[in-house]
């Protein structure tokens, strides 16, 4: 069997959700890591993004743990296994 990593996708959507929450206590805070935009429209843009970020970061399956790893391969098999079975029978008619 192979060695069960972390996948990218999770990685990155969690850099993501790090990085909008590190920018949303900026704001709360009174420090403005977007120097273009007014205090207003910058809170206000800083929240979506930080809502934005935690859906889309936890949306998906996020698995960081070995055991995590190993259960959606077992999962990923499963489905082949049930989607095979599904084509045999549709093939018999």
């Amino acid at each position: 069997m192979r060695k069960q990593t972390i996948s990218s996708d999770t990685i990155a959507r969690t850099i993501v959700l790090v990085l909008a929450l590190v920018n949303q206590i900026l704001a709360i805070e009174g420090k403005s890591a977007i120097s273009f935009a007014n205090s207003d429209i910058y809170q206000l843009v800083s929240l979506c993004w930080t809502i934005g970020a935690s859906i889309a970061a936890w949306w998906k399956n996020n698995s960081f743990t070995c055991l995590a790893c190993e259960a959606d391969e077992w999962r990923k098999c499963r489905q082949q296994d049930r989607n095979q079975q599904a084509d045999d029978a549709e093939k018999k008619g």
